[in-house]
């Protein structure tokens, strides 16, 4: 049995008086890829948050890539682990949190001079390899004002790639986008998983779950409801909630 690179334990989170996770348990071996589909307002999204520290969750532990961070502390060591823990997991989001001022390039380089304190010139040609992988070599020198909204979300791919994560977490990384534009983000994740790396993909892309995941995780009010591979998962679920939420999608 392999290492788990995501490890999640006994995972709570309130927001107020609503309990949002429910006692989240989930392990992520190397190279698998886990779709979470279900409704809004399910607690995917607000998983994946507390998977990197976004959320600070309120009981559990978190292990990404050997780091182990519990929940609740309030320490100089929590914060600096919570660090370590992130520049392992490469992040994903809806919008594409780009910085607008800088170029194509800058934005990729920034976060490995700052955080890792590469040099620039180590970090330039990671950099173009990763433009080269989601197809926007000629970009390199562009702000992003002036790309669509498929190409920001696949600078905002090779942008956290740039980090050189041992997991990738995405949050309903096409929802933001134009229908035509959806193809040609999950074309670049799915070479991300033929490449074999770990992901964990919060999504409505049914398409994309039967196609790229090896498990596919239906939540419902803070816990997981079904889980297992597509062909069951999807094509046959076991449970009336899920079976009710997959005829809205499919």
């Amino acid at each position: 049995m392999q290492e788990p690179v995501v490890s999640v334990t006994d995972l709570h989170k309130r927001f107020g008086t609503l309990e949002v996770l429910k006692g989240v348990n989930l392990q992520v071996v190397p190279r698998e890829v886990v779709c979470l589909i279900g409704r809004s307002g399910s607690g995917k999204s607000t998983l994946l948050r507390c998977i990197n520290f976004l959320e600070e969750p309120d009981v559990g532990v978190i292990t990404v890539a050997g780091i182990s961070v519990p929940a609740g502390e309030r320490t100089a060591e929590h914060r600096r682990r919570i660090i370590e823990l992130r520049e392992r997991a490469g992040m994903v989001f809806q919008s594409f949190n780009l910085f607008p001022h800088k170029t194509v390039l800058e934005n990729l380089i920034e976060a490995p001079l700052i955080v890792k304190k590469m040099q620039r010139s180590a970090i330039i040609p990671i950099a173009e390899e990763l433009l080269a992988k989601v197809g926007l070599s000629e970009k390199r020198d562009v702000y992003p004002s002036k790309l669509s909204g498929g190409q920001q979300q696949r600078v905002a791919i090779a942008r956290a790639l740039a980090m050189q994560p041992q997991v990738m977490l995405f949050d309903e990384p096409t929802s933001a986008l134009d229908p035509e534009l959806i193809g040609e983000v999950l074309e670049v994740m799915r070479e991300l998983a033929k490449e074999g790396m770990t992901m964990i993909v919060v999504t409505h892309e049914m398409g994309f779950a039967r196609e790229v995941a090896d498990r596919v995780i239906f939540m419902d009010q803070g816990i997981f409801v079904e889980e297992g591979p597509p062909a069951q998962c999807l094509a046959s679920p076991k449970d009336e909630r899920t079976r009710r939420f997959l005829e809205r999608y499919l």
